[in-house]
């Protein structure tokens, strides 16, 4: 072989070399990148009480190498979209129920990976103090989703202040209401203005997270929603995602992670009740 062909057959093979750890290179970075986007997590949530839950799941889940982002908001109908538009990996901000209307209502196909804690509705007094100074004509301000507004007409029957239908069950309205023998005037607002109604109206029945970003509790409630099993069932909080993520592992540890004995004993301890943890 001539002496040219040898440094030829040199150079082709330095080539190659060079071309094959390039290849290696390039397939263990993407290799580790993705491992890392694996790691990652985006969510969005409620401000009070399901960030500052995330917050301290998010503090389990680094302790596995997990990178979490929680977008905070004050709406129920932004958390849904981003997540359906594949913004952020999984929300956490509402119940059973108001995810099946907000999937019937925008033919959307979020699903549920996990119960976490749930919120009683609470009655609140307004410019009147104390159900006992209720007076004919008074003003009740209630939500006005479908799921939260059955929920707290159903307290104001809890407190024998109106009668339902029978069968209105949880999709009542203010038109299945058959008896009002007070004549209250039941004013039906978004939920997240509901706090600031109070300087407006008599009562209102809040959402357990709107009520504490306002600093409201239970213990200042004139009443408390009581739920049964079938009705718990309904209104737990959830974390939901895109169908199909369900079995992620990254999903799958953040529901470890917001059901692990640090997040219930944070729950239990920051809000004594108004937030109460689902086993």
């Amino acid at each position: 072989m001539s002496k040219q062909n040898k440094n030829t057959s040199k150079s082709l093979t330095r080539i190659v070399s060079l071309l094959l750890l390039l290849a290696f290179i390039f397939v263990g970075a993407s290799a580790c990148s993705k491992d890392e986007d694996e790691l990652k997590l985006t969510l969005a949530a409620s401000v009070t009480p399901h960030a500052e839950i995330l917050r301290v799941a998010a503090k389990e889940l680094e302790k596995d190498g997990y990178e979490v982002e929680i977008k905070e908001f004050t709406d129920y109908i932004l958390p849904n979209k981003v997540t359906t538009d594949g913004d952020v990996d999984a929300n956490y901000f509402q119940h059973v129920s108001y995810l099946n209307d907000y999937n019937a209502n925008n033919n959307t196909d979020l699903v549920s990976v996990g119960g976490i804690h749930y919120e009683p509705l609470c009655l609140y007094g307004g410019q009147t103090e104390s159900l006992d100074e209720l007076t004919d004509g008074a003003t009740i301000a209630v939500p006005n989703d479908p799921s939260n507004e059955a929920r707290a007409l159903k307290v104001l029957q809890q407190e024998g202040l109106i009668k339902l239908r029978e069968g209105a069950g949880l999709a009542a309205t203010i038109l299945d209401i058959e008896d009002n023998p007070r004549n209250l005037d039941i004013k039906e607002l978004a939920a997240e203005q509901l706090p600031r109604s109070l300087e407006d109206v008599d009562f209102a029945v809040i959402n357990g997270n709107f009520a504490l970003q306002s600093g409201l509790s239970p213990e200042d409630a004139l009443a408390i929603e009581v739920l049964d099993d079938e009705t718990l069932g309904l209104y737990q909080n959830v974390l939901a995602v895109r169908a199909g993520s369900e079995d992620e592992p990254a999903i799958q540890a953040l529901v470890e992670a917001l059901k692990s004995d640090a997040v219930k004993d944070y729950i239990n301890e920051t809000w004594k009740g108004a937030v109460v943890p689902i086993d």
